[in-house]
């Protein structure tokens, strides 16, 4: 076997192109063509099934993440859960509903009047039963966790 490659070079004057296809050239569709079977009509006829309260989606949740929309930052014109202070929401079958959430700093002037207020707004929701909010410095909050609808309203997008 000899270590030289075996490359042939053809040269050629021009190639034809491909023929173009044509709708004149199509074959005329035979009467009462079957449609085929459409893949997702199955799919699109599927009701949701029922969620449960606690998750999202369901009213209790919703209702919550609904209140804690509503409660504002004093120095900030965005609500609290899009300025990304609320770090998670947690249902248990019986309703109780644990908020975890942080503050922009530790020396917030509504440090002590904020999880009192998200306790009582979330508390209110119909169907809680029990409104408990930890508040937590780890992992501290920075404007990258604020929803893209906050950054536009605060002139950061």
């Amino acid at each position: 076997m000899s270590d030289e490659p075996n490359i042939r070079i053809e040269e050629v004057d021009g190639v034809s192109p491909p023929p173009r296809a044509r709708v004149e050239d199509a074959e005329a569709p035979t009467a009462n063509v079957p449609r085929k079977a459409d893949y997702l009509e199955g799919f699109l006829k599927q009701q949701p099934g029922d969620v449960a309260a606690g998750e999202p989606g369901g009213s209790v949740y919703d209702g919550v993440i609904e209140a804690l929309k509503e409660i504002y930052d004093p120095e900030i014109p965005v609500n609290i859960y899009d300025l990304g202070l609320i770090y998670g929401v947690d249902v248990t079958p019986d309703n109780h509903v644990l908020v975890t959430m942080t503050l922009t700093t530790p020396h917030c002037p509504v440090a002590e009047s904020m999880p009192g207020e998200v306790e009582m707004r979330v508390g209110a929701v119909p169907g809680v039963g029990d409104a408990e909010v930890n508040l937590v410095w780890d992992p501290p909050w920075d404007p990258q966790k604020m929803s893209d609808e906050a950054k536009l309203e605060l002139g950061m997008l």
